[in-house]
């Protein structure tokens, strides 16, 4: 499960629909009869009340708190970006190989590639400490909801609420730091339902944590983006680390997973404890239409374009950080078109009208809370902000990966012009900066800035006066081309002259670039203005949407993921797909034949350990499938069955589990994906001859 997080940092109906597992046309569905799933809001309960009734409902067995404790001691949180967990009594950690690869870069020595060869410690002596890596594990977890929320109530107003809420979070957390059972801890604070709970959580950290094995980047990212986001998968997404004492040993822990190669069945009750990092199933459908109607169809084209002029560029330069890059991007487009298409399916929308529906009917009902439900009109008048100041922020941004560097740096020059008239300070601050910029790669230039008149065309009117200066009656193409030939921006001596002339030298420059962006920086800043503004009021009621949520439903539905520690239940099950029935797990025999189909092309090459496996290794399986909820934050998860044993490791889900951001819907086939044990146990055996650590894993 690939991160888009730095992707989005730099930035009509389907005719099919899968519904029950039954593919049925649009048409044929009464939308108005559609109901709200039971589970739509997910399935990430909290260790904080942990849903025991419920899974002994569900599955007839009946987890203790000693369960739920050592389930939630023996999971791990890696770094600040993924999940993972100990899988022996002696500090092994388990995490996925996409979450692995940089600390596995920063311990190579001269000569070594472990991206193309894999990494073993063959002895205790040969692991290697990755510096800066740590671990966290969850052991301390306090109620802080009614002493919270007096606080808050305090305040007359939401700025003071807001005021007083972070005041008492770091009031709490220095009084916790004085404990006796809580010191030495990274303590956190951790907000549920909005503010409908406030939970106190206190984490041992580990920072002594040593690589252990990894497999070849080839083996652990299979199939590369093809592959991506489907199924099935023949992915050893695994790597395994080892946390140390103080004293330089091997961690003594009991809280762990214990290896199960055997533990996977069909119908199994199976259960990802990890750390989910972000969901948005509480956006009222008026965001959601939002979203589906102006932010992913300019996000899409935006990242399609941008990787197109990538690949071209890269057809010459043939450079691996910017092939890294062209992949960041692909897996941003097919994340956000997974995501966008569940949006347009009318049946998924139904269901999230539908519960919306249901949760005002309830608001209303209650005396209590009935004086609330002015919220979701509120919420809808700042998205109509919103949408009306899409566009321009979108298309008139300031920022490089959308508009290219010129034109940015033009309406940077024109925002300077401005600030010297009103803010001479200031502008004599950012002189210093506009006078070092130095633009790095003019053939890339070009594409983006064709490409920014592209999508200027298809998002803003025909008539828009930023088209009519962009454009002059050219294509895009023409357009681009004729400004960058004619533009002076590349020259230091004429940059310095206007910046040293100050705003009248930049009003009175003719430069195409400059002329653009004194139409779009004024734009840019009204829409950004009103945007902020209806974002902070939308972040008050969101907040107050949380605490109804809570107040109707309580702990009966979890509450969106925020990267803290979850349990989410599931079984191991098939799904409907292309026409035929997915298998609920994959072996070996999978891979070689998707490698020979390939005709061992890459991503579908094997490095030449993998070339000659024994029909042991064949008949192994790799992957398998459950109904488990996980988003991104959960790579690394473990997948434990009823008696805490590790039965796979979680690293993706399949296209159909894409529009789990906003809901979750495993009847129309949203699965996870696992590495399965027994598949690690099979790689480590045969081909790795890790004995050391497969003895470890089975003992």
């Amino acid at each position: 499960m690939q991160s888009t997080t730095k992707i989005i940092k730099k930035l009509g109906l389907l005719g099919l629909l899968s519904l029950g597992n039954v593919m049925v046309q649009a048409q044929d569905i009464k939308l108005d009869s559609v109901k709200a799933g039971e589970f739509d809001m997910g399935k990430m309960w909290t260790f904080d009340t942990p849903p025991a009734e419920y899974f002994k409902k569900t599955y007839n067995f009946t987890p203790d708190e000693k369960w739920f404790e050592k389930a939630r001691l023996s999971a791990l949180r890696f770094a600040t970006y993924c999940s993972a967990s100990f899988v022996s009594a002696d500090g092994l950690v388990m995490t996925n190989h996409h979450c692995a690869r940089e600390s596995g870069v920063a311990v190579q020595k001269k000569g070594e590639d472990f991206l193309a060869n894999g990494f073993y410690a063959t002895k205790l002596a040969d692991e290697r400490k990755v510096p800066d890596l740590f671990v966290d594990q969850l052991v301390k977890i306090e109620d802080i909801t009614t002493r919270m929320q007096k606080i808050e109530d305090q305040g007359e107003t939401d700025e003071e609420k807001t005021q007083l809420r972070d005041q008492a979070f770091e009031t709490i957390k220095k009084e916790y730091q004085e404990k006796t059972d809580w010191k030495g801890l990274e303590i956190q604070t951790v907000s549920f339902y909005s503010g409908g709970r406030y939970s106190l959580y206190g984490f041992k950290r580990y920072n002594d944590v040593r690589v252990v094995f990894m497999p070849e980047l080839q083996m652990g990212f299979f199939g590369g983006d093809p592959d991506n986001f489907t199924y099935p998968r023949y992915n050893l997404d695994c790597s395994f680390f080892r946390v140390y004492d103080d004293n330089g040993k091997p961690l003594h822990t009991e809280n762990y997973f214990k290896f199960n190669p055997d533990g996977v069945k069909d119908g199994e009750p199976v259960f990802v404890v990890g750390n989910p990092g972000s969901t948005g199933r509480l956006r009222t459908v008026d965001e959601l239409e939002f979203d589906r109607d102006l932010v992913m169809p300019f996000t899409l084209q935006l990242l399609k374009n941008r990787s197109l002029a990538l690949q071209e560029y890269n057809k010459t330069a043939k450079s691996d950080s910017i092939l890294n890059e062209i992949f960041s991007y692909e897996n941003s487009l097919k994340a956000y078109k997974g995501r966008y298409d569940g949006m347009k399916d009318p049946v998924l929308m139904a269901r999230k009208m539908d519960f919306e529906k249901t949760f005002k009917k309830a608001v209303q009902a209650n005396p209590k809370l009935s004086a609330s439900y002015s919220t979701w009109d509120n919420i809808s008048e700042n998205v109509k902000i919103l949408r009306s100041a899409r566009n321009d922020i979108a298309i008139m941004q300031p920022n490089p990966f959308s508009r290219g560097e010129l034109l940015t740096f033009a309406q940077q020059l024109v925002d300077f012009a401005s600030l010297s008239k009103t803010n001479p300070d200031r502008a004599a601050t950012l002189k210093g900066t506009l006078k070092a910029f130095k633009p790095k790669i003019p053939s890339l230039e070009q594409s983006y800035l064709i490409s920014h008149f592209e999508e200027s065309v298809t998002f803003l009117k025909k008539d828009d006066e930023y088209l009519k200066v962009a454009l002059g009656g050219k294509s895009p193409k023409e357009a681009a081309i004729a400004a960058l030939k004619n533009t002076k921006l590349s020259d230091e001596t004429y940059v310095n002259s206007l910046l040293d002339g100050g705003a009248t030298a930049i009003e009175a420059s003719q430069d195409p670039l400059i002329k653009l962006a004194r139409v779009s920086q004024p734009r840019f800043m009204t829409g950004a203005i009103a945007s902020r503004d209806a974002n902070a009021k939308l972040n008050v009621e969101r907040a107050k949407l949380g605490r109804l949520l809570y107040d109707v439903y309580g702990t009966s539905i979890p509450p969106d993921a925020t990267f803290s520690l979850r349990i989410s239940d599931g079984l191991v099950k098939s799904y409907n797909y292309n026409g035929t029935k997915a298998p609920i797990k994959t072996t070996y025999f999978g891979m070689y034949d998707r490698y020979e189909s390939a005709k061992g092309e890459f991503p579908w090459s094997l490095p030449k350990r993998w070339l000659n496996p024994p029909l042991d290794l064949l008949k192994a399986p790799i992957d398998f499938i459950s109904t488990n909820d996980i988003i991104g934050g959960n790579s690394g998860s473990p997948m434990i069955n009823q008696k805490l044993e590790a039965v796979g490791l979680i690293f993706d889900g399949n296209m159909e589990s894409l529009p789990g951001y906003f809901i979750f819907a495993p009847d129309a086939g949203n699965r996870t994906i696992s590495v399965h044990a027994g598949g690690m146990i099979a790689a480590m055996k045969h081909i790795y001859k890790a004995n050391r650590l497969v003895e470890e894993l089975t003992k």
